[in-house]
């Protein structure tokens, strides 16, 4: 399993990342889309330092924030400035294939429900290896969070896939040293401070997509 390079540990902080999803929730309580995805792009950061293990989750997640970024950078950017903001923008436009599959495939309202799913797994994750004891398995809390979360959403095949994968990960330190922030006690202490922020974006996205029927976008 391949390391961070010196360079690459000097230049990721994983208190850093987490910092960027403070930074997505404006005073209303909106999700400022471009904070939003450097969070999730500081994830991905995280889950390549441990190496391949979690690829098929990484790769799939780089896609997604690059979707999204696109539409923050094109022709309608403003309307994609919160997350908010897009789900009406497209409602309204009828840019969203509500029921099944058809013109909109990548709409900005469906490529942020993968990630949302995906975050809901990795904040599930987070707080396992916060509370658990030095010796914990980090397969079995993976595969806790996964089974909770994203496991519903995916075929027979990728569920197989998944647990081989977990079967794979680093020990509980061997986490705590690819966040690059410290003691073990200080990594617990900063997830300790961060993890309610990730899960209040959760649940702000969580109560948005339900309130316009928007959680089983096909």
């Amino acid at each position: 399993m391949a390391g961070p390079t010196a360079s690459e540990n000097q230049n990721f902080c994983f208190k850093d990342e987490l910092d960027a999803f403070k930074l997505s929730l404006s005073p209303n309580k909106e999700v400022i889309l471009e904070h939003y995805l450097a969070g999730w792009s500081g994830l991905v950061k995280f889950l390549n330092r441990l190496g391949n293990v979690f690829g098929f989750i990484s790769k799939d997640a780089s896609s997604k924030i690059q979707i999204l970024k696109n539409f923050l950078n094109g022709e309608h950017g403003s309307e994609y400035f919160t997350v908010q903001s897009m789900v009406k923008y497209e409602l309204e436009n009828n840019l969203v294939d509500l029921k099944k599959a058809g013109s909109h495939p990548e709409s900005g309202c469906r490529t942020l429900l993968r990630l949302h799913r995906a975050l809901r797994w990795l904040e599930l994750f987070l707080e396992r290896l916060r509370t658990s004891q030095e010796d914990g398995k980090t397969s079995v809390m993976c595969a806790d969070a996964y089974n909770e979360s994203l496991a519903q959403f995916h075929p027979w095949v990728i569920r197989k896939a998944a647990g081989l994968a977990f079967c794979m990960l680093p020990g509980r330190l061997s986490f705590f040293e690819a966040m690059n922030v410290g003691t073990p006690d200080q990594v617990v202490a900063m997830l300790g401070e961060a993890l309610p922020v990730v899960v209040e974006v959760y649940q702000i996205t969580q109560d948005l997509y339900a309130k316009h029927d928007l959680l089983d976008i096909p």
